[in-house]
C-alpha cells in the first residue's frame, strides 16, 4: 500500500511499542497523528512531529474526533502489566476500548487497520517447543487479567472482521526490547536488574526476543502485505533465561547468575511482594502469574511473518545491547 497525503493514526504512540510506530511511518515520509491520554509521558515523541491529539479509549467521542480523516490506524495502545490491583480498569481499555476503536474506525472508514495483539494470547506447547500462529488456545488457558484481557481483545477483532469487514491485520509481537523503553516493560525491569547486578538467580524459562524496531517494522509490513483477518507473529531469538541473562552480564561487564531456583521456591516471595504492592500500588518484580508463566517456554516462530511480509528480524543482542545503553543513557542502571 502506497504512502498517503490522509494522516495515520497510532495509539499508544508515547509507549514503548508505539513510539517505534510512529517513527518508523515518519521515517516513511508519512502524516502521523496520534492519541495520547491526558497525563500521557511524552518523552518518547517530545522529539517527533506528529499530530497530537487527546483522548482515551474509554471516552468514545475522543475516539471518532481523532480518527476523522484518517487513512490508517495502528492501534498499539494497551494497559500493559503483569499485576494490578483491580483488574476492571485494564478490561475497559483493553476489551471495551479497543471494541469501541474499532467500531468507530469503520464509522470514520478508515481504509487499513493494524491491531496489535500479543503472543500472550498463542498456545503454547507443553514440550516447550516453538509455536506459531495456529497453536491452539482458549481464554480458560490465559494466566493473569492481562492475557485474558488481550485474547478477548483480539477476539472482539476477529469478530468484527467476520461480521462487518473491518479492513484489520493482526500482528503478535512477543517480547520487544531494544531503547527507550521508559515504563520500562517488565522485560525491561528485568534487564535493568540483570545489568545492574540485582538478579542472583533465575528460574528455568525462555523467551522470545526482538528488538522493538524490527517489531515496529513488522506493523508497517503487515499494513503493506498483510491478509485482512491474519494473525503474523513479530518474534525474534528464542532464548533460555539463562542464556538471556548471561548476555546481559557480558553486555554490563558483571558476572552472570549460577543459582537455578525451583519455581516452588520463589512462590513465598511473589506473596510477599504482591502484598507489598497492595499497599503501595506499585507493580511487584516477582507475581504468582510471572510464576505460572515461567512454569512454560514462551517459544514462537515468525515464519508466517517472514513468508508473506518479508519481516527479517536481527539477532537478539542487538536489541540487548540497545537496552543496555538506553537504560545506562537513562540513568536506570550502572
Amino acid at each position: 500500500m502506497a504512502p498517503t497525503a490522509r494522516p495515520v493514526l497510532v495509539t499508544g504512540a508515547s509507549g514503548f511499542v508505539g513510539s517505534a510506530v510512529a517513527r518508523a511511518l515518519l521515517a516513511q515520509g508519512r502524516a502521523v497523528r496520534v492519541l495520547l491520554r491526558p497525563g500521557s509521558e511524552r518523552r518518547n515523541i517530545a522529539d517527533l512531529s506528529v499530530d497530537i491529539r487527546v483522548g482515551t479509549l474509554e471516552d468514545h467521542a475522543s475516539l471518532a474526533a481523532a480518527l476523522a480523516g484518517c487513512a490508517a490506524l495502528f492501534h498499539v495502545a494497551a494497559d500493559y502489566r503483569l499485576w494490578v490491583r483491580d483488574p476492571a480498569p485494564m478490561y475497559r481499555a483493553n476489551v471495551d476500548g479497543t471494541r469501541a476503536l474499532m467500531e468507530a474506525a469503520l464509522a470514520a472508514g478508515v481504509e487499513r487497520i493494524v491491531y496489535t495483539s500479543s503472543v500472550a494470547v498463542l498456545g503454547l506447547k507443553p514440550d516447550g517447543s516453538v509455536a506459531d500462529e495456529t497453536t491452539p488456545s482458549t481464554v480458560d488457558d490465559m494466566i493473569g487479567p492481562y492475557k485474558r484481557s488481550k485474547f478477548l481483545a483480539e477476539e472482539a477483532v476477529r469478530e468484527l472482521v467476520r461480521r462487518r469487514r473491518l479492513p484489520a491485520v493482526i500482528v503478535n509481537p512477543s517480547t520487544p526490547i531494544g531503547p527507550r523503553d521508559v515504563k520500562p516493560t517488565p522485560t525491561g525491569r528485568m534487564i535493568v536488574e540483570a545489568a545492574s547486578g540485582r538478579m542472583p538467580a533465575f528460574v528455568d524459562t525462555g523467551l522470545n526476543l526482538v528488538h522493538v524496531d524490527d517489531v515496529a517494522a513488522g506493523h508497517l509490513l503487515a499494513e503493506e502485505r498483510g491478509r485482512i483477518g491474519e494473525r503474523y507473529i513479530l518474534g525474534g531469538e528464542n532464548l533460555s533465561l539463562k542464556e538471556i541473562l548471561r548476555r546481559i552480564a557480558a553486555l554490563a561487564g558483571r558476572k552472570p547468575p549460577r543459582l537455578a531456583l525451583p519455581i516452588p521456591a520463589i512462590w513465598p516471595v511473589a506473596l510477599a511482594a504482591e502484598a507489598a504492592g497492595r499497599i503501595t500500588g506499585r507493580e511487584p518484580f516477582v507475581t504468582r502469574d510471572g510464576l505460572r508463566m515461567a512454569r512454560h517456554k514462551m517459544f514462537f516462530a515468525s515464519a508466517k511473518a517472514s513468508r508473506e511480509l518479508g519481516y527479517a528480524p536481527r539477532p537478539a543482542d542487538a536489541g540487548l545491547a540497545d537496552a543496555v545503553a538506553w537504560f545506562r543513557q537513562a540513568g536506570m542502571c550502572p
